[in-house]
């Protein structure tokens, strides 16, 4: 799992980001591998303000971390689920100890806490039916404290982008 960047964290969630900003993080999401002469060349900018920024951007947390995508299906894991999950009780001592599993299973690569019929949903790679039912049944469900599992295929991939900054 790629470390996350040491940030000092700013107190001030609305951190100012001006047209120069928007454009570094844009040009960072697309290429992470960007370097900074490039992004000073497009930014019109030296390279030293370019690197004062990236590192301002990093230190508040804008840019959380840098991470390569994988292809799921050229690393056999092309079976995706997104699972909901409810549990039995809702303690912060039982969502302590689940969090905990969460983080434990790698299989689940995304996790989120939401409102509704179930508490969490899940996003579950797997290479195959089989492995996603060893998974759902000897991981997932050993839990003491999971109530219902309701586990939806993706049959296919309309839009997945880790684009946020335009």
């Amino acid at each position: 799992m790629p470390k996350a960047l040491k940030t000092e964290q700013s107190t001030n969630s609305n951190i100012v980001l001006d047209k120069t900003d928007l454009i570094i993080l844009n040009l960072l999401q697309q290429n992470a591998r960007v370097t900074v002469k490039e992004i000073a060349e497009k930014v019109h900018l030296s390279t030293t303000p370019v690197h004062e920024r990236i590192k301002r951007l990093e230190n508040t947390g804008v840019i959380k971390q840098y991470a390569a995508l994988v292809d799921h299906s050229k690393v056999k894991k092309g079976l995706m689920v997104i699972c909901y999950v409810s549990l039995k009780e809702h303690s912060k001592t039982a969502g302590t100890k689940f969090i905990k599993l969460i983080h434990a299973l790698p299989e689940i690569i995304e996790c989120y806490n939401i409102s509704g019929e179930f508490d969490f949903m899940l996003k579950v790679v797997a290479e195959n039916m089989d492995t996603y039912y060893d998974f759902h049944v000897n991981k997932l469900s050993q839990s003491e404290n999971i109530g219902n599992v309701q586990s939806v295929f993706v049959m296919g991939v309309i839009k997945q982008t880790h684009v946020l900054v335009h």
